[in-house]
């Protein structure tokens, strides 16, 4: 999957804040359809014990698809699903200490929101990292956009050596910016979700991109 990784520029989240256990398959399968390159399930608030299930049902998803399939948060989840990936945030532990317990072959990510966490990220062998919000986001409510002024800098020092998605408040109004400011991969989960037709505006999306 690591092959996989490095090819990736839109990076799907299936978020159950957005989209209910019993559409998320469905949901995930239209945003393999339409190309995203990784696909991460993400359930704040929900008893990972009650998420197995769906998990191995995503994660077979993406076996199909030969897309790496990721848990956000939850290290004991993503190994008895079988997970291809393991995502932190920044309070959600080290990362050294999350590849004792997943092992050399698990991809590990990373949410970084400024310059220097970009940085160390990388020092900490990251296999990718999230960088952002870029802007204010329902997703991460409460929280400031960062801007995209640090954008150019951290592709030039992190991006240049593992894939580095720019996340929170992108879309279709905003991504033509984003791209000018430095980025080269992008993570959307709000537009995507919400979208009548996630598969076509996920290929809508990637046509832009590229």
């Amino acid at each position: 999957m690591r092959s996989a990784l490095k090819n990736a520029v839109l990076y799907g989240i299936c978020d159950l804040g957005y989209v209910s256990s019993e559409k998320a398959e469905d949901v995930s399968r239209s945003l393999l359809a339409g190309g995203v390159g990784i696909l991460q399930l993400r359930a704040k608030g929900h008893d990972p014990g009650a998420l197995c299930n769906l998990a191995l049902r995503l994660r077979i998803l993406c076996d199909d698809f030969k897309i790496p399939f990721v848990i956000n948060d939850h290290l004991e989840l993503a190994l008895e699903c079988g997970a291809h990936g393991l995502h932190f945030g920044q309070d959600d532990g080290s990362l050294q200490e999350a590849r004792e317990r997943i092992g050399p072959e698990m991809l590990l990510g990373r949410s970084t929101h400024s310059l220097r966490q970009a940085r160390q990220a990388l020092v900490d062998s990251a296999d990718y990292i999230g960088f952002g919000p870029l802007f204010p986001t329902p997703t991460k409510k409460g929280r400031p956009g960062i801007g995209l002024g640090k954008i150019r800098a951290m592709q030039e020092e992190v991006g240049l050596q593992i894939p580095a998605f720019c996340i929170g408040g992108v879309n279709p109004a905003n991504l033509e910016e984003v791209k000018q400011a430095g980025a080269r991969r992008v993570v959307m989960v709000s537009h995507l979700l919400s979208s009548p037709d996630p598969e076509e505006e996920t290929r809508k999306i990637l046509s832009k991109l590229s």
